[in-house]
């Protein structure tokens, strides 16, 4: 069974940094493509950041293009998120996703992974 830990969210000041960590277990980690969404109370879950499986293409929404950077290390089965210049409106709880195939058609959307974390609360402060 596919486990996904999310770790490393936390409160910052508006301009700060966070970097966060998605521990996965319980299939080959290498063979996925892996996510990042959040959820902002009230919201509905958005796209952030997603990586193919071997990590030479990346995505990211036009929110955080330039400031946040998704990465993966196959060998310690982890996907990261580094945040930085954070905003007020960057303030979610953040999930990490995986999907069940081997390929997607569209990496944005939600209902295209399987496997979510329990998700890391992410707070920015103005």
């Amino acid at each position: 069974q596919v486990q996904l830990v999310e770790s490393g969210g936390g409160l910052v000041q508006a301009g700060g940094s966070l970097r966060l960590s998605c521990a996965a277990s319980g299939r080959t980690f290498s063979s996925y493509a892996m996510g990042w969404f959040r959820q902002a109370p009230g919201k509905e879950r958005e796209f952030v950041a997603a990586i193919r499986r071997t990590g030479g293409i990346t995505y990211y929404a036009d929110s955080v293009k330039g400031r946040f950077t998704i990465s993966r290390d196959n060998a310690k089965n982890t996907v990261y998120l580094q945040m930085n210049s954070l905003k007020p409106e960057d303030t979610a709880v953040y999930y990490c996703a995986a999907p069940a195939s081997y390929s997607l058609t569209d990496y944005s959307r939600p209902r295209n992974y399987d496997y979510w974390g329990q998700g890391t609360q992410v707070t920015v402060s103005s």
